[in-house]
């Protein structure tokens, strides 16, 4: 196997070896601390323009199978494990880790201390980073990492959203609109469960138009990159409110969010994993939920607007949930579809579909 290193903007260099693509890859360097759910990782769209590391020792070992993707491809820019499986076992396996990486251009590299990585990562924040293989002076190394793109001011919904209107579940009882801003793939079978039709749209998809297929419900989806550079999307929100029910999801609920007038920022290191426990303040129940961000609301920012705090984060007190006071609108920033992770909170879609329901039913 190929030498490699992985280099971070602060100077940290770490030796490893490359069982990916062989090819130099740049991002911001992030941590997932989920033990199994690499596959629904490697496709989640949330991840472009991130290189995970897997804080998990061992990754691989179940191998990939096209039943657990979350989108067509894999997003990753780039992948770092301690091990990987290089023979896997499991009856779903359809081929190995490092195959499908090669097969997809991703960079990944193996025989990190990822420990040691996620320990830097927690102090100092997430950075910018390099894999390559290149054999250049350490001066050069940490030049070109501190020249790896960020995801601050960053538009990647647009790299990442449908380009086409798709129509999922006809003849379904309820009709949903899913505002395609990098969703994953179980968000619309969350729904189709449910007896909705789902129609996807691009994330630039107008608020005229999305009203045209006269749903009873629009879904905000998940997505990557810096909320703020989205605001196209949350202008659309903006126009949707009171016209229709809303719910939002992860880049989804930022974004209705910054329509009704909160604050955005970003993380120090973000929340990535399946283990997060995240308190309902209705009911003082806590769920181990799956997240994905980097970015999240300013709670002070929530004070003078028309909008109520109903979850919380309960290791950093972050905002994890709100709803309109007005209008039939609710979001969450974690994934209540999980893919990878615990399906606690799968009753929120079922307070989505109760909310507009009534009316449906009359």
């Amino acid at each position: 196997m190929k030498k490699a290193k992985l280099v971070l903007e602060e100077g940290s260099i770490f030796e490893g070896e490359i069982f990916g693509s062989v090819k130099e890859s740049a991002g911001e360097i992030v941590f997932n601390t989920s033990m199994t759910g690499y596959q629904e990782i490697l496709t989640d769209p949330s991840y472009k323009g991130e290189i995970v590391c897997m804080t998990y020792p061992l990754i691989g070992n179940y191998g990939i199978n096209e039943d657990d993707f979350e989108s067509i491809k894999p997003h990753v820019n780039g992948f770092i494990v301690k091990e990987f499986a290089e023979e896997p076992e499991n009856w779903r396996l359809q081929k190995k880790l490092e195959k499908y990486l090669k097969e997809n251009g991703i960079t990944a590299i193996s025989g990190i201390d990822t420990r040691a990585l996620t320990k830097i990562l927690r102090r100092q924040g997430t950075m910018r980073g390099i894999i390559t293989t290149k054999n250049l002076s350490e001066h050069d190394l940490i030049a070109k990492a501190q020249n790896a793109p960020g995801l601050s001011g960053r538009d990647l919904v647009s790299l990442v959203t449908r380009k086409n209107i798709k129509k999922y579940g006809k003849e379904k009882k309820y009709r949903v609109v899913l505002v395609d801003c990098g969703a994953k793939n179980n968000i619309k079978d969350s729904l189709l469960e449910r007896d909705c039709e789902v129609i996807m749209v691009p994330a630039n998809t107008s608020a005229q138009d999305i009203l045209s297929f006269e749903p009873d419900g629009v879904m905000f989806s998940n997505g990557p990159g810096d909320p703020e550079a989205a605001d196209y999307v949350a202008d659309t929100i903006e126009k949707l409110l009171g016209e229709v029910v809303i719910f939002g999801i992860c880049l989804g609920h930022q974004l209705l969010g910054r329509a009704c007038g909160a604050e955005t920022y970003k993380l120090k290191f973000g929340h990535r994993g399946a283990n997060h426990p995240v308190k309902d303040l209705s009911t003082n129940r806590v769920y181990i939920t799956s997240q994905n961000h980097g970015f999240a609301i300013k709670e002070d920012s929530l004070a003078e607007l028309d909008l109520e705090l109903t979850h919380i984060n309960v290791n950093d007190k972050t905002v994890e949930g709100f709803k309109h006071k007005k209008h039939s609108a609710f979001s969450v920033q974690y994934h209540p579809e999980a893919s990878p992770g615990p399906e606690d909170s799968h009753y929120l879609f079922d307070q989505f579909i109760e909310m507009f329901k009534g009316g449906k039913d009359a």
